[in-house]
């Protein structure tokens, strides 16, 4: 999947804050705002890799999330990103039961930060649509197993042959994923804007 200007320009930005945020880390380890910037960057250039490697970054991200909650157990915005991540975790997890678990861990998150910050709109939509996720999972999983089964009864000799075709269909389908993650849950790191700004997710 190619990317557009407005990805690359994302892209270049949350890498900035990214950086920025390792090396204020370096300075005071202790900053909550600082390790909630680093990690909703690392979510959003988790969906810029491979599966696998959006699976590490999103792990990554949620370690410092955490590490943001330790020092402030009340940071309804970590709260929110850690939603975020565990909901990416379950449409990147194909078995609807392992997806499920990281489902009611987002719910749980977004719950806790809309008891912090009540008056909260986002906060409110990522829960009532947390609700509806595992209908997402379900469709877009569904989708991408109708896809290798067309494969492989009709065209296995073709996709072996040209595994570019392949490879591209494994990407189409993690961006449909994410697709179904920024358009539901609303995905936005938080880099130092006030919550009354919060830009609109890509258009697809």
């Amino acid at each position: 999947m190619e990317f557009s200007q407005d990805d690359f320009d994302r892209l270049l930005l949350f890498e900035h804050t990214r950086k920025t945020a390792e090396a204020n880390y370096a300075a005071n380890p202790l900053d909550a705002d600082n390790l909630t910037k680093w990690g909703g960057a690392l979510l959003e250039l988790s969906q810029f890799q491979s599966v696998s490697e959006s699976k590490n970054m999103i792990k990554e991200a949620v370690v410092k999330l955490e590490e943001a909650l330790a020092i402030n157990p009340t940071k309804h915005d970590a709260l929110w990103c850690i939603g975020n991540a565990h909901t990416s975790q379950a449409f990147l997890t194909p078995d609807r039961d392992e997806a499920q678990v990281y489902f009611d861990k987002a719910q749980e998150c977004f719950q806790k930060a809309l008891d912090e910050d009540p008056g909260n709109e986002l906060y409110h939509k990522s829960l009532e649509v947390a609700a509806k996720a595992p209908g997402f999972h379900s469709e877009i999983h569904k989708h991408g197993t109708s896809q290798q089964s067309a494969g492989s009864s009709g065209g296995g000799a073709t996709a072996a042959s040209n595994p570019k075709s392949s490879k591209k269909k494994s990407s189409d389908l993690k961006y449909d994923i994410f697709g179904w993650v920024i358009l539901a849950v609303g995905i936005v790191a938080w880099v130092g804007m006030t919550k009354s700004h919060v830009p609109p997710p890509p258009s697809r």
